[in-house]
Parts: structure tokens; C-alpha cells; sequence
């Protein structure tokens, strides 16, 4: 038996420097609510993170320990914000604030669910709102090739640059 092949994974890395200057998409005709989860907790962040991230093999915050991740999302500088659809969780953007004056989107998506109905565009706008509220020098985040195809044109349709790119190999573990 052979050993598997590396799988490439591109990363592509963007930052905006100013707010956006384009309207705000008009909301998708559903009951919504963005709420920020204030000292989320482990269990539920995990629920994001693992139905948001499995289909685009998010891996990082799930081999942390608890105490590790509750040190994370439950730091006062970085803000868990959900999308909620007619009362349930529809998608999460995570804001990191601990680096000073650059802000991160650490980690942004939808439910498998609610892919398609033009709620990106919508937790974006949110998203991106209020991490310009604290007046960084510079808003960046990450994506990849095994994110969802549209991923990197919505970045970019929001005003994101991409300022570097890099391939890493990891292991395929299929």
C-alpha cells in the first residue's frame, strides 16, 4: 500500500484598508438577526465551527483543548458574531482584535443549509461593519482553495486585496 499524496492547499491572503464604500447588499427575504455571542461557549462555538468548516476541511480549532479554545472566543478582543434564520444559526463570522491595529476575519461561513440564499453577502456586510467600528489601520483574513468556490470573488467583490499567496502541502486524510 502506498502512502497518500499530499493534498496542495493555496492560501491566499487579503486585507482591505478602508471601510467599504458600496451600499450594503438589501437582506434576503427571511427573518434575520446577527447577534454577537458574548463569552461563547466552547460547546456551541464547536457547532459553528464544525458544521460551518467540515465540508472545507477546517481543522485548526478542532485539535485545540478546550481550555485552549475557551481562551480564544472567550477573549474580550475577539467577537463571535452569528447570523441567525428564522430563530436557528445560519453562519458565523469571527472578528480577532488581539493584534492591535489589524484586524483579522479570522473565520466566516454558512450552515450547509443556508448556502445559496445570499446570506454571505449579508453576514459580510455585518461582519465587516463591525470590525471597522474599532478603526484598524488594516482589516485582513485568509482563504484557501478548499474553501467554497466563491469565496475569494465575494472577499473581493467586498473590497478585500489579496497582498500574498502560498502553497502548503497537508496530508489527505481520506
Amino acid at each position: 500500500m502506498s502512502p497518500q499524496s499530499p493534498l496542495e492547499c493555496v492560501i491566499t491572503y487579503m486585507e482591505m484598508r478602508s471601510p467599504p464604500t458600496h451600499a450594503a447588499p438589501p437582506p434576503p427575504a427571511m427573518r434575520l438577526a446577527v447577534m454577537r455571542a458574548e463569552r461563547c461557549t466552547v460547546a456551541f462555538y464547536r457547532f459553528l465551527y464544525n458544521t460551518v468548516g467540515e465540508r472545507w476541511l477546517w481543522t485548526d480549532r478542532r485539535a485545540l483543548q478546550d481550555n485552549d479554545l475557551a481562551a480564544i472566543v472567550q477573549d474580550p478582543l475577539v467577537d463571535i458574531l452569528v447570523l441567525y434564520a428564522g430563530g436557528v444559526p445560519a453562519g458565523f463570522g469571527e472578528i480577532d482584535r488581539r493584534s492591535g491595529q489589524d484586524i483579522q476575519i479570522a473565520y466566516f461561513g454558512l450552515m450547509p443549509e443556508f448556502i445559496g440564499r445570499g446570506l454571505g453577502r449579508f453576514l459580510l456586510h455585518w461582519t465587516l461593519n463591525a470590525a471597522w467600528q474599532h478603526r484598524p489601520q488594516r482589516l485582513w483574513l485568509h482563504t484557501c482553495n478548499f474553501d467554497h468556490p466563491r469565496a475569494l470573488a465575494l472577499y473581493q467583490r467586498a473590497g478585500f486585496v489579496p497582498y500574498r499567496q502560498e502553497t502548503n502541502p497537508i496530508a489527505d486524510s481520506s
